[in-house]
């Protein structure tokens, strides 16, 4: 299957894609990992978008485009792919079209996460995260350190990143708003798009996605 998975910043697209890649036996492309991937292999696509991120720019749409591309035609996506964050507006969707019709082939559907926004900002402003391990990760409400403020792993000092700050995430949502979802009424005319309630268990959530699929 071929899939494209969307959703708000704390939808949870990166834990979701890695269950339903693995449920489906198809490669998680994610656009983080594509460009962690050129930039320390030193490919030419990657060098370009170094110089863009050292800038402060935006990486323009022909790079990421030229990553994923790149990416799925490796062999161990011949047979499908799950996309996580790509594409991020229709510019970006109508290239994807173009590149699947060339090689004959199409979409299968588009997974979109659906989370209330203020269940978002509650989600990612309440990220605590240990100064002295960034892997020992504490939230607020859903999984609070036995002391407020100290790592239960190591005592290190819980602190809150910039980005996991409100005004950050709000202005992340208004982002997404502007530029992604645009691309969700772009699938929907297609007929691709599925709605997935993204609130609850990890694992039920993944069985609602798969359940969708086998429809």
């Amino acid at each position: 299957m071929r899939i494209v998975l969307v959703g708000p910043p704390g939808a949870g697209k990166g834990t979701q894609a890695a269950f339903l890649a693995k449920n489906l036996s198809i490669p998680h492309i994610s656009t983080g990992d594509l460009f962690r991937a050129n930039i320390s292999q030193g490919t030419e696509l990657g060098k370009q978008a170094k110089a863009f991120m050292d800038a402060g720019d935006l990486v323009p749409d022909e790079v990421t485009i030229g990553m994923a591309k790149d990416r799925m035609e490796q062999p161990d996506a011949v047979n499908g792919f799950l996309l996580d964050g790509f594409p991020r507006n229709v510019s970006q969707a109508e290239a994807l079209d173009v590149m699947l019709q060339a090689e004959g082939m199409k979409l299968d559907a588009v997974l979109d996460l659906e989370v209330e926004e203020d269940e978002v900002v509650k989600r990612i402003a309440g990220r605590r995260i240990c100064r002295n391990d960034s892997s020992h990760v504490f939230h607020v409400t859903y999984a609070p350190a036995k002391t407020a403020g100290v790592c239960d792993t190591c005592g290190g000092e819980l602190y809150q990143r910039g980005d996991d700050s409100e005004a950050t995430v709000r202005n992340r949502l208004e982002v997404y708003h502007t530029q992604t979802e645009p691309i969700i009424d772009y699938y929907k005319a297609q007929g691709l798009l599925v709605t997935i309630p993204a609130l609850g268990e990890v694992a039920d959530v993944t069985k609602r996605a798969m359940d969708a699929l086998k429809k």
